[in-house]
C-alpha cells in the first residue's frame, strides 16, 4: 500500500516538483520488479495548501482563481490535466487512483470530529488544531528538533497556537468575504488544512496501515 502526496494544481509543475514523482515511479518500478503487488494512490490538493506553506496566508487555489480571472474549480481542473499530462511525457506510471481533497470533505471532517473527541485539538479564532504537545513521539519519525523550533519560532508566531508544530485541521472562512472553496461543519463554515486531507484520503483507500507514504522531503 504506497500513498504519494500530488500536486496542489494551482499552476504548472516545474522540473523541480516533477523530480518527486520521477523517484515515486522508480520506487514504484522496483517494488513491481521485485514481485510486490502493489496498490498505489497519489492525491490532488485542490483545496486548503495556503501559500507559507503552513497555516498562514492565502490559500493558493484561490489566490491563482482570483489573479486568472477564473473559478477555483476551473483552476483545479486545467493545471489536474496539465499535471498528468507531465506525467504522461515522463513516461511516469500513473498510480491506481488520483484522489481530489474535495472529493473527501465528509471523511476529513469525521476525522477531526473523532480526534477532538479524544482531546486531541483546541479552537482558535481562525481554526481547529491539532494538539502536537499530545503526542509524545510527535515529530520522531522525521527526526524534528522540536526544541530547536520553538527556540528559533519566527516573529509573527501566531499566539493562539499552543505549540510552533501544531497546525490546522480546520480553517475558518474569512469573515469579511466569501471564499469560493468552504463547507459546512461542526466549528463552522470553512475548509480544510492541508495536513489532514493525506490522512483522510489515504485511510479511505488503503485503510489504518499503509506501507509507504512518499512524496516531497517532509516524508
Amino acid at each position: 500500500k504506497m500513498y504519494s502526496c500530488g500536486p496542489t494544481v494551482y499552476n504548472f509543475m516545474h522540473i523541480g516538483n516533477l523530480r518527486t514523482f520521477f523517484f515515486e515511479d522508480i520506487l514504484y518500478r522496483i517494488l513491481k520488479y521485485n514481485g510486490y503487488d502493489v496498490k498505489y494512490i497519489m492525491n490532488i490538493t485542490d483545496v486548503g495548501h495556503l501559500t507559507t506553506d503552513s497555516d498562514e496566508g492565502e490559500d493558493k487555489m484561490e489566490e491563482s482563481a482570483a489573479l486568472q480571472g477564473k473559478s477555483v474549480w476551473d483552476v483545479a481542473e486545467f493545471y489536474t490535466d496539465a499535471f498528468k499530462k507531465d506525467i504522461k511525457l515522463m513516461n511516469i506510471i500513473p498510480p491506481d487512483k488520483y484522489t481530489k481533497a474535495t472529493d473527501y470533505i465528509k471523511q476529513q471532517i469525521e476525522m477531526v470530529k473523532c480526534l477532538e473527541e479524544k482531546g486531541y485539538t483546541y479552537i482558535t479564532s481562525d481554526g481547529v488544531y491539532y494538539d502536537t504537545s499530545k503526542f509524545p513521539d510527535y515529530g520522531k519519525l522525521a527526526r524534528l528538533d522540536i526544541k530547536g523550533l520553538q527556540e528559533g519560532a519566527r516573529v509573527e508566531f501566531s499566539t493562539e497556537k499552543k505549540n510552533v508544530t501544531d497546525f490546522a485541521l480546520w480553517k475558518f472562512s474569512p469573515k469579511d468575504k466569501k471564499r469560493q472553496m468552504e463547507w459546512d461543519s461542526p466549528w463552522g463554515k470553512g475548509f480544510p488544512g492541508w495536513h489532514i486531507e493525506c490522512s483522510a484520503m489515504s485511510k479511505t483507500e488503503l485503510g489504518t496501515h499503509i506501507d509507504i507514504h512518499c512524496s516531497a522531503i517532509d516524508h
